[in-house]
C-alpha cells in the first residue's frame, strides 16, 4: 500500500470539498483527519515513528502549510481518540486539538458536552480546561457522567467557584459582589447551564423590615429561582437560616405555581462540612470561591 499517496489524496479531496460545499467544511475536516490519522497509524506500524516527519516534509512541499509534524501527530492521535468517542461536528478541529492531551474519557465527554451546550469558542474551552473545571465538579456528578444519568441543577455548580480579581488585597462582601457583576457571564457559567441574572441587592420585605438578597437568579432549564448569598468568612450556621428565609419568601411571594421550588447557594471563603451535616434543607448548596 502506498500510504503517502493515500494521505495526500484524502487531503486534496478535503480541500476541494470545502471549496465546493463550504457549509459542511468542518465535518469534512474531521472525517478527513480521522482517515489520515488511521493511515498514519498503519504506516507507523510498518515504517516506524520517523515516517511522520518524512510525510510532513513531502506534504508541505507539495500542498503547502498546515501539515507540520505536530499536526500529523494530532491526526494520528485523533484517529485513536475517535475510536472510543462519538464524533460531534459541533466541535471544530481546533476544539479537538485542545482535548487530545486528555486521557480521562469522562473528562473528555464533559468538555464536549459543555462545548456543545454553551457554544464555546476554542479560547473559552482552553480556559475552562486551564481552570480545571472538570476537577471542580462534585464526585457524585462525575459518577453520574460515567453512568450517563440525568443531571440536576446542583451537579454543575463548581467548587470552588472561580472569580476574577483585579489584584485587590482586601476583599469585602460588597467588593466580592462587584467582581462578580463585572464578569457576570463567566460567573453564571461557573454555576452551570441555564442560569440567568435577575438583580443584585434584591429587596424583599419581611414584617416591617427590608432585607436584601445578594443575587437573585433564575434557571431556565430547571424552571426555578436561585438565591445567592456571598460570605467572605467560613460557613456559619446562621447563614443557613438566612438563606432559607429568603428562599421561603421567594417561594411564597414571587414564584408561580408552575415553577419549581427555589434553591439557595451560599458562596463562602471556607466551607464547614460539620454544619452542612445538620442542614435538613436539601435545596441549599455551599461552594467556596477562589479569586484568580
Amino acid at each position: 500500500m502506498n500510504y503517502y499517496n493515500n494521505i495526500k489524496q484524502e487531503l486534496i479531496n478535503n480541500e476541494i470539498y470545502k471549496k465546493v460545499k463550504d457549509y459542511s467544511k468542518n465535518k469534512s475536516d474531521l472525517e478527513t483527519y480521522y482517515k489520515v490519522g488511521k493511515i498514519l497509524f498503519e504506516a507507523g506500524k510498518h515504517y516506524g515513528e520517523s515516517i511522520i516527519k518524512e510525510y510532513s516534509k513531502k506534504l508541505t512541499n507539495e500542498l503547502g502549510k498546515g501539515y507540520s509534524t505536530t499536526n500529523l501527530k494530532y491526526m494520528r492521535q485523533f484517529y485513536l481518540f475517535q475510536k472510543s468517542q462519538t464524533l460531534s461536528d459541533k466541535l471544530t478541529w481546533s476544539h479537538y486539538t485542545e482535548l487530545l492531551s486528555i486521557t480521562d474519557e469522562t473528562k473528555i465527554n464533559y468538555y464536549i458536552k459543555i462545548t456543545e451546550e454553551q457554544n464555546l469558542s476554542v479560547r473559552e474551552l482552553r480556559n475552562k480546561i486551564k481552570l480545571n473545571e472538570y476537577e471542580r465538579l462534585d464526585e457524585k456528578t462525575k459518577l453520574k457522567l460515567i453512568q450517563k444519568q440525568e443531571n440536576s441543577i446542583e451537579d454543575y455548580i463548581k467548587n470552588p467557584i472561580v472569580i476574577k480579581n483585579k489584584n485587590y488585597e482586601v476583599i469585602s462582601e460588597k467588593l466580592l459582589k462587584q467582581l462578580i457583576l463585572e464578569d457576570i457571564d463567566n460567573f453564571l457559567k461557573e454555576l452551570g447551564s441555564g442560569f440567568c441574572y435577575i438583580e443584585n441587592e434584591y429587596k424583599i420585605k419581611i414584617g416591617d423590615r427590608y432585607n436584601y438578597i445578594d443575587l437573585l437568579l433564575f434557571n431556565i432549564e430547571f424552571n426555578c429561582y436561585v438565591v445567592i448569598e456571598l460570605k467572605i468568612t467560613e460557613l456559619k450556621k446562621e447563614y443557613i437560616g438566612q438563606i432559607e428565609t429568603y428562599m421561603n419568601y421567594i417561594d411564597k411571594n414571587i414564584k408561580s405555581i408552575n415553577q419549581d421550588k427555589t434553591i439557595g447557594i451560599i458562596i463562602v471563603k471556607k466551607d464547614n462540612q460539620y454544619i452542612m451535616e445538620y442542614c435538613s434543607d436539601s435545596r441549599i448548596y455551599v461552594s467556596k470561591y477562589n479569586l484568580v
